[in-house]
């Protein structure tokens, strides 16, 4: 299975976005995915996870309340929902099966004025 993240680009502070992952392949809809970020000279983090059937989620406690996953299993596509967005979210957005972190294309956040 492959996944292209899209939705990225350069908003300001305060501003929101919204990425969207397309999966590619079988058996898109066992897996718990998630959406990790690698701001310049930091290492991957995980920024927000959801279970295979979606009734789950888990958020970085720097997301929580102003990041929003969600996923459709039919249409195989992970979103993420950014609003509040500041400086420090700054970063390569990637979206992967769980634990498989920082890997292919990612799609690029920058919160600027």
């Amino acid at each position: 299975v492959q996944f292209l993240e899209s939705g990225g680009g350069l908003v300001q502070p305060g501003g929101s976005l919204i990425l969207t992952c397309a999966a590619s392949g079988d058996n898109f809809n066992l897996y718990t995915m998630t959406w990790y970020r690698r701001a310049p000279g930091k290492e991957c983090e995980s920024v927000a996870t959801i279970t295979a059937s979606g009734g789950n989620t888990d958020y970085a406690d720097s997301v929580k309340g102003r990041f929003t996953i969600s996923r459709d299993n039919v249409k195989n596509w992970v979103r993420l929902q950014m609003i509040s967005l500041n400086s420090e979210d700054t970063a390569r957005y990637y979206c992967e099966r769980t634990g498989w972190n920082c890997r292919g294309q990612g799609t690029q956040v920058t919160v600027s004025s």
